[in-house]
């Protein structure tokens, strides 16, 4: 003879698991270190949990932002939302770096539709130089400029993940 569970033990032993499957959003974020040389970029996992690194785009100076392939990694990517550091000065002012930075990832939204979410990104730069050397890669490897845009992206992008998701909406 099969009995329900106890359920005042676990109350949701008796859900199957599609059930809760579907009430779960599953959402992938892109998050975007925007900088003159280079553009840092990392994803989200489908749960929209642990951020990991993509490889960096390069950009030229003074030459317009690479949104179309911004665009194009987040329709291969199937991504529902943007996070992009914002370079705030020491003091929590806007620069004329943080403008740009601000227009760009408007562009972009626009572009894809998604909504934008900045994250402040003083000192990620100096916090991922410091994770990249700690993984004791040969000198050449952790020095690449790339791998630290990657790394700032991530920690950018974690850090939004991080947040409880009703604190989320005042990011854009």
């Amino acid at each position: 003879m099969r009995t329900m569970p106890d359920t005042e033990a676990a109350p949701w032993s008796y859900l199957s698991t599609s059930v809760y499957y579907s009430t779960v959003h599953m959402m992938r974020v892109l998050g975007i270190d925007f900088g003159e040389r280079r553009i840092g970029l990392a994803l989200s996992d489908p749960t929209g949990t642990i951020a990991a690194p993509l490889p960096t785009l390069k950009r030229r100076v003074g030459k317009r932002p690479p949104l179309a392939a911004l665009a194009a990694i987040v329709s291969e990517n199937e991504v529902e939302a943007l996070v992009m550091g914002l370079p705030l000065t020491l003091d929590g002012e806007d620069s004329d770096w943080t403008r740009t930075v601000r227009e760009v990832g408007a562009a972009l939204s626009d572009r894809t539709g998604l909504p934008l979410h900045f994250v402040d990104e003083r000192l990620t730069s100096v916090r991922a130089e410091r994770a990249v050397r700690s993984l004791g890669l040969p000198k050449k490897k952790r020095e690449a400029k790339e791998r630290v845009d990657a790394a700032a992206a991530v920690l950018i992008l974690q850090s939004w993940l991080d947040l409880p998701p009703d604190r989320r909406q005042g990011t854009s």
